[in-house]
């Protein structure tokens, strides 16, 4: 890697994630435990998790606070005086657009309360919802969004809503493995149905495991701390996109073929050239065994 970020100096960052209790939270909670992590980027020094009810985080170690973001600021502002960094995982997947909305103004109090800090980076969980269908299949930082679900259209109007706001850094994320709808849910009773696309295969899109995103998130923490040149957006996957029914296969699940309906997107692949530049994620193209694989251990970790 020729990059200059090759050549900052360590840092261990103190990190606030606010957003903790989602999806996504408990499995970089779990990720970033002493028993992951050993031989691949070590997780930040100190993490608080947030997240608005003290009930979130029964059962989990590790420091958290608890307070809205967007009804509390002084108490948001205070959070983020005492850490280095950022990590916004807050937000709507999904009801009318009012509440869809709110995805804005939780990225507002985060980069409100960084403000209020004097200045703090965050990262700011975005989607790859926001391309749509992409160009060719293929979906780059520099296209132009052009989303096609409400949740899409949702995150492209934070983003261009607070575009150019100081230490916003923008990350586009491909489907979590365990916290997506396909592998972060049981199937349905009679069998999970899935698409079949004239290939023979169900629609190709990007992921990247809970384990190899903790420790993706923990190297570019540690940039964004050092003061690293980052980029203002950041599609975060790994490389290539993988048939969902080889997904499945590779989890040792059955599922009800269906054809495709007219408007099922064959293929989304995020273009993770930068994120392979700074060293987030490696260059070889994922592989559905390695993603399952990821997901399987922090799950057998936790049984």
């Amino acid at each position: 890697m020729s990059t200059k970020q090759s050549f900052l100096k360590p840092k261990n960052p103190r990190l606030l994630v606010i957003g903790g209790s989602g999806r996504l939270g408990p499995l970089l909670r779990r990720a970033w435990s002493p028993a992951f992590l050993a031989s691949a980027e070590p997780a930040p020094e100190s993490v608080v998790w947030q997240a608005r009810r003290e009930s979130a985080f029964t059962g989990q170690g590790g420091p958290s606070l608890v307070f809205d973001p967007l009804h509390e600021p002084q108490a948001f502002a205070a959070a983020a005086r005492a850490c280095d960094v950022i990590v916004n995982l807050a937000g709507v997947t999904s009801g009318p657009p009012e509440a869809l909305a709110l995805n804005t103004a939780l990225a507002r109090a985060a980069l409100d309360a960084a403000d209020a800090a004097g200045g703090r980076a965050v990262l700011l969980a975005s989607s790859a919802a926001v391309y749509g269908a992409g160009r060719d299949g293929i979906c780059r930082e520099t296209d132009a969004p052009a989303p096609l679900a409400p949740y899409g259209v949702a995150k492209a109007a934070m983003e261009a809503e607070l575009a150019g706001r100081p230490g916003a850094i923008w990350l586009r994320i491909g489907n979590v493995a365990g916290a997506d709808a396909l592998l972060g849910s049981a199937a349905p009773e009679g069998g999970r149905a899935l698409d079949i696309l004239a290939d023979g295969h169900g629609p190709r899109r990007s992921f990247i495991g809970p384990q190899t995103l903790a420790a993706a998130l923990a190297r570019l923490v540690r940039l964004a701390a050092a003061g690293a040149d980052l980029p203002a957006v950041l599609n975060l996957s790994l490389a290539g996109a993988l048939p969902m029914d080889a997904l499945l296969a590779a989890a040792g699940e059955t599922w009800v073929p269906r054809p495709a309906p007219e408007g099922v997107i064959p293929q989304v692949e995020l273009d993770v050239t930068r994120a392979v530049d700074l060293g987030l994620v490696p260059e070889a193209p994922a592989r559905a065994a390695a993603v399952v694989a990821d997901l399987c251990a922090l799950q057998e970790a936790r049984a």
